[in-house]
């Protein structure tokens, strides 16, 4: 019998389901709670299918819930970049954009290329993920004030108010920060791997937290070459004939979180990190710009972070020497 397929398209109240099964397809919704779980579950379980492979697009807190629900009740569920849905229906020139037809979309996506299959991460990486990503809002939202200070305004009670707003980012930044602090020094996983990435020149401990949070589970990439598709840092070509010759820039189909946090650090790399600097300053040699030099250290970065976390080995600034 072939395997039962559920695509599940996800907005935030509600989610539309498609199941593919012996050449038929079912259409439902269900509310995106956790009752609509439940009812989920309950409708399912009338056809009576010996396995069901669950698929959805990775939207972040409106997919995990159900995809944490349908995992504890024991359904394989692969939750998979949305870019790689969009790409799917490209190919097959689909024209509709409707719930339903998105859902069907997803199933049929996941009967042909068969994803990988998802497990949730513990509850501190994703505890550590929030913290990270709050802390990042707090400092925009600093920065956006600073430069209104910083725009000739003129009016006193508006220079207090943003006075005030700073001090009130500031202080709700440094509470986060120690927030994170604990929660890396009271989990002996995440201190080590933390440890491990702090021996990495050009990471501190703010962004080894980033990258924890951001990572999660190191083992769900078999090679640094995953791991940078996942961040969107692969290159893209846009080569044909001899009339289509266009500048190699990086995908950008991956989590923009981690690749934004990569670009300081990997500046930083670029001048203090003995084997960044080494391979960035061979490639301004051979004539990329600095852009490019920058988005190629971050892609090496990356690789030297799943390198540590991999094997549980320090940095080695002497690596390559030694080989």
């Amino acid at each position: 019998m072939e395997q039962a397929i559920l695509g599940i398209d996800i907005s935030k109240s509600n989610f539309d389901v498609s199941l593919l099964s012996n050449g038929s397809c079912k259409w439902n919704s269900f509310e995106n709670n956790l009752e609509g779980y439940q009812r989920l579950d309950r409708w399912l379980h009338k056809y009576s299918l010996p396995q069901i492979h669950c698929c959805m697009e990775a939207t972040g807190q409106y997919a995990d819930p159900v995809a944490e629900y349908l995992y504890a009740s024991g359904y394989k569920v692969s939750v998979v970049n949305p870019a790689r849905i969009k790409f799917y229906g490209n190919s097959k020139l689909k024209r509709n954009k409707t719930d339903k037809a998105d859902a069907e979309l997803i199933a049929e996506y996941c009967l042909r290329e068969k994803p990988g299959l998802w497990s949730p991460p513990p509850q501190n990486y994703k505890d550590l993920q929030a913290l990270i990503r709050q802390l990042e809002a707090l400092i925009e939202s600093r920065q956006r004030e600073k430069n209104r200070l910083k725009s000739g305004v003129r009016t006193q009670t508006v220079i207090s108010s943003l006075k005030a707003c700073v001090d009130f980012f500031t202080q709700q930044i440094n509470e986060i920060k120690k927030e994170i602090k604990n929660l890396i020094d009271n989990d002996a996983e995440l201190l080590r791997r933390q440890k491990l990435l702090v021996s990495i020149k050009g990471i501190g401990f703010i962004t080894a937290a980033k990258l924890l949070g951001e990572i999660r589970d190191i083992t769900a990439f078999q090679s640094a070459s995953q791991l940078a598709a996942y961040a969107g840092l692969t290159p893209k070509n846009a080569l044909s004939g001899s009339s289509v010759h266009k500048k190699t820039v990086i995908s950008k189909t991956g989590n923009a979180h981690l690749r934004k946090l990569l670009f300081l650090p990997a500046v930083t790399a670029r001048n203090w990190n003995p084997i960044v600097k080494e391979f960035c300053d061979r490639l301004a040699q051979n004539g990329l710009s600095p852009m490019e030099v920058v988005c190629a250290a971050m892609r090496k970065l990356l690789h030297l972070v799943f390198g540590v976390l991999k094997s549980g080995m320090p940095f080695d600034p002497n690596y390559l020497k030694n080989m």
